[in-house]
């Protein structure tokens, strides 16, 4: 099997991490090479990005400068890690992409979605998820599964982007929502509000069927 590239996409709390895990090692058992990845992340200079863009003190950053960063990341975690992989005939799993900056910086940030794209196609190339999983789940839930009261955390533990209001975070989720509805052909939208195990059994399914893989 050529490479495959498949993304988790979600507000937060959604269980995109959870499930892009699940779905890493049901590929480690199956004995198909895979790769799990992160953005922003995944290669020193995308995680030193990463610690700034998400620093919980970093209040300062400008929606523009976020942007910025993120792409960068972006481009790095591609040129180093993704495409590599790929090349190998690996499937690379990545929780969130490119589709994350239109929905926060494009679409609750104000940015505009058309920039964001242009610039994600030069951050990116022609590296582009042949699958993304949008894990779908009202905000409200969303916050309730927050690590504040999931873990018991501090709110002061919690990231610069968990830290935004929820009027925030709805627009990201209507972001997505848009991004699903124009990108039928690669949006696979689950919903996140089941429990997680069914919510893990229906993205191996769906890959299974796409990708022409036994994994469940």
């Amino acid at each position: 099997m050529s490479g495959s590239f498949i993304t988790f996409e979600g507000i937060e709390g959604s269980g995109k991490s959870t499930v892009a895990r699940a779905v890493y090692e049901a590929f480690r058992r199956a004995g198909i090479p895979a790769l799990l990845t992160r953005e922003p992340g995944g290669t020193r200079i995308s995680e030193g990005i990463r610690s700034m863009v998400l620093d919980p003190d970093a209040t300062e950053i400008c929606p523009k400068a976020e942007l910025l960063l993120y792409l960068a990341s972006r481009a790095q975690l591609v040129q180093e890690t993704i495409e590599p992989a790929l090349q190998k005939g690996q499937v690379v799993l990545c929780d969130r992409f490119m589709d994350a900056s239109v929905a926060y910086q494009g679409w609750a940030r104000g940015l505009g979605e058309k920039l964001v794209g242009d610039l994600n196609a030069f951050a990116v190339g022609q590296t582009v998820p042949g699958i993304t999983f949008l894990l779908d789940l009202p905000v409200a839930e969303g916050f309730r599964r927050g690590p504040e009261r999931r873990e018991g955390e501090r709110r002061s533990a919690r990231d610069r982007l968990e830290r935004e209001e929820q009027s925030f975070h709805e627009k990201v989720r209507e972001g997505y929502l848009r991004l699903a509805e124009k990108n039928g052909d690669r949006f696979v939208v689950i919903d996140a509000s089941k429990p997680v195990d069914e919510v893990i059994t229906e993205v191996l399914r769906n890959i299974e069927a796409r990708l022409n893989v036994n994994i469940l």
